[in-house]
């Protein structure tokens, strides 16, 4: 089986390739300089222990005000964060990439945050300017809003409240949509759905590959605990399973189910090793997941210092479909292609 390749890998693309900076020794230095500069005073004050108060206090303000120098303010650079899976990274990239044509100016990335609370801290903290959020997720898991009745969670439906939530919660404008969804999407193994005829979820719960015991589950860590995710599904469908559900990091579900240690993954629609590894995801024909529409957040404060943001995020609305962002992620996962090359050349097909 072809396996996406080790994390260490991709991210030493961004720490070292793309950022150029090693964070642990500018903080080393950042501490080493303030060491320094104590002892220094330190010294000059025994030697000047008579002199004017007046003298010293003006040299410990010049002091401090050369160290402050050396730190630059959070705006003077735009950051850019991305979840800890491919499809993050990539759109993490999209938008940075974007941002620095637009701008002319380079862009950090703090990408393999853990998870959606990981990056809403990121956001609100302003460690982060922005990073691309699926409106489905954010109205659940970020901003605990109740899944809206059927019939109700149509694409703007969502993407008002959301964009209502955040300005008033978080002064947070989401922007544009990029152009597709990934929703939630229930995967097996191809040759089980050819076998036992499975087309939808609801076929999933008449049968399975081991009657008496059910379906051997996988998950990723949000999934067990949203109110989008596993006991909503469960309710909604009367899936049945066998025992408890294995639950892992993201990158490990399609490796688990091709090794046949689980038979059914919560996994996302718009994932490479799905088409990759002949997989099929099952059809949500009771329409229980909300639109989970990729959509860029970005502080309003970061907005008015770099109008540039704006400008890069209407470029994007609307560009990027699901086949193409699934043919990235497939280019990343299964082809172990850098991440910033395969987003150039996905930006130069567009004229971007």
């Amino acid at each position: 089986m072809t396996v996406p390749p080790p994390r260490q890998k991709v991210c030493k693309v961004f720490e070292r390739e793309t950022l150029g900076l090693d964070f642990g020794r500018m903080a080393g230095a950042k501490r080493n300089t303030r060491d320094l500069f104590g002892a220094t005073v330190c010294q000059l004050a025994g030697i000047i222990g008579r002199w004017n108060r007046r003298f010293l206090a003006t040299v410990l303000l010049g002091g401090l005000a050369w160290l402050s120098a050396c730190a630059p303010p959070r705006s003077s650079r735009i950051t850019i964060g991305a979840k800890n899976f491919t499809e993050q990274v990539v759109l993490g990239e999209l938008l940075a990439q974007e941002i620095e044509a637009v701008t002319g100016e380079p862009v950090a990335r703090r990408f393999y945050l853990a998870g959606s609370y990981l990056c809403q801290q990121a956001l609100v903290s302003g460690r982060i300017d922005g990073y691309v959020e699926y409106t489905g997720t954010a109205l659940t898991a970020i901003l605990k809003q109740p899944l809206p009745p059927v019939g109700q969670r149509d694409e703007s439906t969502v993407f008002a409240r959301v964009s209502e939530l955040y300005a008033s919660r978080y002064r947070v404008k989401v922007g544009a949509g990029l152009g597709f969804e990934d929703t939630f999407a229930m995967v097996v193994r191809g040759d089980d759905a050819r076998r036992l005829g499975l087309k939808s979820i609801s076929d999933a719960v008449k049968i399975s590959p081991d009657p008496e015991k059910g379906w051997r589950l996988g998950v990723g860590y949000e999934f067990q605990s949203r109110p989008d995710g596993l006991r909503g599904l469960e309710t909604t469908y009367g899936l049945k399973f066998a025992g408890d559900p294995r639950t892992m990091d993201l990158g490990l579900l399609y490796r688990a189910l091709s090794s046949g240690q689980v038979d059914l993954v919560a996994g996302n629609s718009t994932d490479g090793p799905i088409r990759a590894l002949g997989f099929v995801a099952l059809e949500d024909d009771k329409h229980y997941f909300p639109p989970y529409e990729a959509v860029p957040l970005v502080r309003e404060d970061s907005l008015r210092r770099h109008p540039g943001i704006q400008v890069a995020m209407n470029r994007l609305a609307g560009k990027v479909s699901a086949d193409e962002v699934r043919g990235m992620n497939y280019a990343v996962d299964s082809e172990h292609k850098d991440v910033g090359d395969v987003v150039r050349e996905f930006r130069k097909g567009k004229g971007l």
